[in-house]
């Protein structure tokens, strides 16, 4: 494959994104010497930026431009994202979102002599899809309709570029660089932090306030402490909440932390020992670190977006909400790493 350029567009969600950091790697195990630059909403770019494997991060902000596109500064900043775009000519573009927005920024990307753009044929179950991302493409390829979503990112741009894929993805997001900034902190100040990852943009996606409070207590008792993050006000509510209950009994076992930005939380994260959270984009962040990890799942749709089953990180499913039990025992077999 004579590929050596090429553009992924992957816009959002956060989740998504990260979904798709396994072609990354892919595509320069195979191809070592290729180029890879990367259009992603700028509110996800600090996830791409820490990853070794992007050449280039193409910004934009298609989400706020569209509620405003008449105005002065969306036409100024369009215009700049386009010129942007198109200070390249790659070899091949690949649209791994599926959606008519994605489809537009492969359209707009400069095309070198006998380059391609490569989409998605078909819907696949539970995902978006809209039809203009196959009438953009040169080449529209069929995925088999169920299909996790790290795996359909994966097997596009495979086919797309002609190369074998290896069997357990590689997300790029390395613990152990992350651990170095904190080599002043005594290691067993940040061995024992779970985080609880209870924001979702979906309400019916959380789990209940109780629930959480009573697997703080039970990891409080075995000695770890509860890390909360959140992402805006209600989130910090929660966070709040969870964490009067558990001070309420001894000091210092949840601590709120601090509004952060993304590669910053990516970062903290990474400190932890562990990490059980909903369905959220910063769970997926969890899965990518390889950190032991537990996803709460309300719907039945953990097939296709939850971490593999086994070794140290699971998923719980259950309606209306799963049992603290259940998550406890989830839990425990992360950290025994069983099968």
């Amino acid at each position: 494959m004579g590929a050596k350029k090429i553009l992924l567009v992957k816009l959002s969600s956060l989740g998504d994104v990260v979904h798709a950091l396994p072609v990354l790697q892919d595509i320069h195990a195979a191809l070592p010497d290729a180029q890879i630059d990367w259009v992603v909403e700028k509110s996800f770019a600090p996830l791409l930026a820490n990853h070794a494997g992007v050449h280039r991060i193409i910004a934009c902000e298609i989400r706020r431009w569209r509620k405003s596109p008449l105005s002065a500064a969306t036409r100024l900043q369009w215009n700049a994202f386009k010129a942007q775009l198109r200070q390249e000519r790659y070899d091949a573009v690949i649209d791994l979102q599926g959606l008519t927005k994605s489809a537009l920024v492969a359209r707009l990307a400069r095309m070198a002599p006998g380059g391609k753009r490569y989409a998605l044929a078909n819907q696949t179950e539970g995902s978006g899809y809209e039809a203009p991302t196959r009438w953009v493409a040169d080449v529209a390829i069929r995925m088999r309709p169920h299909i996790h979503a790290v795996q359909r990112s994966r097997e596009l741009a495979a086919q797309a570029l002609g190369y074998a894929l290896v069997v357990t993805p590689d997300f790029g997001l390395k613990r152990p660089a992350a651990q170095q900034g904190r080599a002043q902190e005594a290691p067993e100040n940040i061995a024992n932090r779970v985080a609880f990852v209870h924001g979702t943009s979906r309400a019916d996606k959380e789990w209940p306030l109780d629930h959480w409070i009573a697997l703080g207590q039970r990891l409080n008792a075995a000695g770890q402490q509860i890390v909360l993050p959140h992402g805006n006000a209600r989130e910090l509510a929660t966070s709040q909440a969870i964490a009067q209950a558990l001070n309420a009994r001894e000091p210092e076992q949840a601590v709120v932390w601090p509004l952060l930005a993304l590669d910053a939380l990516t970062h903290e994260l990474a400190l932890c020992a562990g990490v059980i959270g909903v369905d959220s984009g910063v769970s997926h962040i969890a899965v990518a670190l390889d950190l032991p990890h537990v996803q709460i799942y309300n719907f039945d749709t953990d097939w296709r977006t939850g971490p593999a089953a086994g070794g140290r990180q699971r998923s719980v499913f259950a309606q209306p909400a799963p049992s603290v039990e259940a998550v406890w025992q989830a839990w425990l077999d992360c950290q025994s790493g069983a099968a």
